[in-house]
C-alpha cells in the first residue's frame, strides 16, 4: 500500500467555493492517496483594508469568530478535530444557511466532541496572531490577489480549484491526478473561465 501524500487545504468557514473545494477533497482522498491537512485562511483578514459592499462588510464583522475558534483547534486538538469542526461549520452555515453566530459556534463544537470553552476564544483577538500565521503560509504561496480556497502540494499553491458541484467518486480524483499534473510543472500559474453557476452543495 502506497503511503499518503499530504495535500493542504486552506479554507475560511464563510466561503461557499471553499466549502465545495473540501468536500470534493474528501471525495478524493477516498480514491486516491491523499491526506488533506486543514488550515484556516480568514477573509476578513484578506478585505480588511479594502472597499466591500454592505453585505460582504457584515459577513466579514461575522467571520472573525469562526477563523479564531479554527485557528484554536488546529493549534490544541490537531487535524481531524479541525475537520469534524469545519463540517460542522460547513453544514450550518452553508447547508442550513444559518447565520454565523456565538450559538452557531456553540452548537459546532458540539457536534465535533470539543471543549464548550472554546467559544470564548471567538472574542479574543490574541487568537488573531495563529490565525494570521496560517493565513500567510497560504498568501505565500499564491499571492494577495486571490481569496479561499487555496490548496497546496509539495510547497506548490494554487487558488482554487472552484468547483459546483464537487465531484464525487473516480471523478473526483481524475480531478485531482490533473491538478497534481498541473502544479508539477515549473511555470504554470493560472487557468481559469467565467464561471456560470452559483455553489451547488450536493
Amino acid at each position: 500500500m502506497s503511503e499518503k501524500v499530504k495535500v493542504d487545504l486552506w479554507f475560511d468557514p464563510i466561503c461557499p467555493f471553499a466549502w465545495i473545494t473540501s468536500r470534493w477533497m474528501l471525495e478524493a482522498a477516498k480514491v486516491r492517496d491523499i491526506d488533506p491537512q486543514w488550515n484556516v485562511m480568514s477573509l476578513s483578514y484578506l478585505n480588511k483594508d479594502r472597499e466591500v459592499d454592505e453585505a460582504h462588510k457584515t459577513a466579514f464583522e461575522r467571520a472573525w469568530g469562526p477563523v479564531r475558534v479554527v485557528a484554536a483547534v488546529m493549534a490544541q486538538h490537531g487535524n481531524e478535530a479541525t475537520l469534524r469542526f469545519y463540517t460542522a461549520l460547513g453544514e450550518r452555515i452553508h447547508l442550513k444557511k444559518e447565520k454565523v453566530s456565538d450559538e452557531l459556534i456553540a452548537a459546532a463544537l458540539e457536534e465535533a466532541g470539543l471543549p464548550a470553552e472554546l467559544l470564548a476564544i471567538a472574542h479574543d483577538e490574541s487568537w488573531d496572531e495563529p490565525m494570521i500565521a496560517s493565513h500567510q503560509r497560504a498568501i505565500d504561496l499564491v499571492g494577495n490577489d486571490v481569496g479561499t480556497p487555496v490548496v497546496a502540494l509539495n510547497g506548490v499553491g494554487y487558488f482554487g480549484p472552484v468547483i459546483s458541484p464537487a465531484p464525487k467518486g473516480e471523478e473526483a480524483g481524475r480531478l485531482w491526478d490533473g491538478l497534481a499534473a498541473l502544479m508539477s510543472v515549473d511555470g504554470f500559474f493560472e487557468l481559469k473561465r467565467a464561471r456560470t453557476v452559483g455553489p451547488i452543495f450536493k
